[in-house]
């Protein structure tokens, strides 16, 4: 069980869960693609300027530059376009709900694609976890419709995409690699929002929806961060059930202090006990870290 990975994984998931919190005041009233640009661009910005100030290595084999492209393909531009269009077209917690799901897609594919091996209690774990989102979202049974369709494929294909990152940090920095995500991902949103004849919008943009871009830019930067850097020290399975935590971030955010809310954040909680083994919740508390829970290989 690797403490650092473990405190970078749930690191992100809290971030991820005040990022939902914003994100749903910041896109009102903006085209959801002209929202993701602009906030991927200036990530993708931060980012560079990073990998500059640490003089990471760019003289990149084509290999490394073809890894990099497709991770921006499959994880930073299409999945963004088909979620923000699917949550056009069904409900939140439909789309909250399916995308929660992604650990599990994220297991197979790493049993065949990266060996890492899925137990008992990884199997237990999961089983919690997806009971635990169905009760905190008050999904009760499935609803199958274009907008949930396009929320699917959008999660198989970060699916995907954490896969091949995983593969490609064995080569790369976790720097290099966010920074491969989201200004190739920008790119592809770029050129579809030229075809799209979406581009001209960038300029409608008033004072408080780029206020809205800034703000929500911070916790997206801060994801990049610390998720990657999460994934040199994890088992790819494990760090993305951590992720389920954030709901319970978002639903405190939320104030929703119901019994259904406390229930699911019960079995979420247990679950991930399970998925990231007892020992490693205890080594991060006896690390003093409030409200952080394991992760590891």
């Amino acid at each position: 069980m690797n403490k650092k990975g473990l405190i970078l994984a749930f690191t992100t998931a809290i971030i991820s869960g005040f990022s939902i919190y914003l994100n749903k005041f910041g896109v009102t009233g903006i085209e959801s693609s002209i929202f993701t640009f602009s906030k991927n661009i200036i990530v993708a910005l931060f980012l560079f300027s990073m990998v500059l100030f640490f003089k990471e290595n760019l003289n990149l084999k084509l290999k490394q530059w073809i890894k990099l492209i497709m991770i921006g393909l499959v994880g930073g531009s299409i999945p963004f376009l088909l979620f923000f269009k699917g949550l056009q077209l069904t409900s939140s917690a439909s789309a909250a709900f399916i995308h929660k799901t992604m650990f599990i897609y994220v297991a197979l594919l790493a049993v065949l694609f990266l060996r890492e091996k899925i137990t008992k209690k990884f199997l237990a774990g999961s089983i919690l976890l997806l009971m635990g989102n169905a009760i905190f979202l008050k999904v009760y049974y499935p609803i199958f419709d274009k907008g949930a369709l396009y929320i699917f494929i959008a999660t198989l294909l970060w699916a995907i995409e954490n896969i091949i990152s995983k593969h490609t940090l064995k080569e790369l920095s976790s720097r290099v690699v966010a920074f491969g995500r989201m200004f190739f991902g920008s790119m592809f949103i770029l050129v579809y929002l030229i075809f799209a004849e979406k581009i001209v919008l960038l300029n409608t943009l008033n004072l408080n929806q780029i206020g809205w871009v800034l703000i929500t830019t911070i916790p997206l930067f801060l994801y990049q961060i610390t998720w990657y850097e999460s994934l040199k020290y994890l088992k790819v399975s494990t760090a993305t059930s951590v992720l389920l935590f954030g709901s319970v971030i978002t639903s405190l955010l939320n104030l929703t202090f119901t019994l259904q809310s406390v229930a699911g954040s019960l079995f979420i909680v247990s679950g991930l006990m399970l998925t990231t083994k007892l020992s490693g919740v205890i080594t991060i508390l006896n690390a003093g870290v409030p409200h952080v829970r394991a992760e590891k290989e």
